[in-house]
């Protein structure tokens, strides 16, 4: 039998995890799990209960809104897969990563499809059965260009879009549509090397780490709710393309425990800050 996740964000109070466990033990289920955390400076709390067993999940929903702060946000989450989109271009490294380790079962995920503006990894995509998609970008204004893009995800209905080394800039309007569900991986530790070329910017300023950024993706560029970042030591020998095959390596790192984080329901937004439980 597969466990739940209940996920709870509210005002923080006294009495909360009391409350909580009594309304999961009056419906007989069994927790195995459990995580909270406070944030004292705006009084809010989080937490992450994994529980086994049967019960009316609607009425036990309900019976906790009843009982927490107005505003409670409560999810309920039977840890099936997340049905995932994965926008691509020419870079292979992280979507074959995502690819491998999905198929091995490392990833609690559902590859839907795949979507590129270039034709360059079809290939490895269809190897594995794994729908693909080709949405050119050239020759057309950016709002054709994020229609096309559109038409091919909702028909998904992803719980997540996952941009391995998408490249382009997504219009605010898009990312409103799937607000804290489009995941990015950037090529530099955040907030450092904003924008292209972050490995010939570290080079030129003779850095001595590099790293790499997961984040939910906002209208402010690269500036979203981080959830994973790692860093590599580097020096003065290193070459652009010595410091680029280095990242590439913390990319694929990085963008695969964030990964894993979302889909076993271990991750908060709150504000511009992610609360993870691992």
């Amino acid at each position: 039998m597969q466990n739940t996740i209940l996920l709870i964000n509210c005002i923080d109070q006294k009495g909360l995890i009391f409350n909580i466990t009594k309304i999961l033990y009056e419906n007989n289920l069994n927790i195995v799990g459990m995580k909270e955390y406070v944030d004292e400076q705006n009084s809010e709390f989080f937490v992450r209960i994994e529980f086994t067993g049967s019960s009316n999940l609607p009425e036990m929903k309900n019976a906790l809104a009843s009982i927490l702060p107005n505003g409670a946000i409560i999810r309920v989450n039977t840890n099936q897969k997340k049905s995932i989109v994965i926008y691509a271009t020419k870079e292979h490294h992280c979507l074959s990563d995502i690819i491998i380790r999905n198929y091995f079962g490392e990833l609690n995920a559902e590859i839907k499809c795949v979507v590129a503006n270039h034709n360059d990894l079809k290939n490895i995509v269809t190897k594995f059965n794994i729908p693909f998609y080709f949405v050119s970008h050239e020759n057309k204004s950016k709002d054709i260009f994020e229609k096309e893009l559109m038409e091919v995800t909702v028909q998904y209905e992803a719980d997540y879009i996952i941009l391995a080394k998408f490249m382009r800039i997504l219009s605010p309007n898009f990312i409103n549509a799937f607000e804290h569900k489009i995941i990015n991986i950037h090529h530099s530790f955040l907030p450092a090397f904003i924008g292209a070329n972050p490995y010939r910017q570290a080079f030129e300023r003779g850095v001595k780490l590099i790293g790499a950024t997961a984040h939910f993706v906002t209208n402010n560029l690269d500036e979203g709710p981080i959830i994973t970042q790692k860093t590599n030591n580097v020096d003065h020998s290193f070459s652009i393309q010595e410091m680029s095959r280095s990242g590439k390596e913390i990319e694929r790192m990085v963008l695969a425990e964030a990964l894993q984080n979302v889909f076993e329901d271990r991750v908060f937004v709150t504000g511009n800050k992610t609360v993870i439980f691992k």
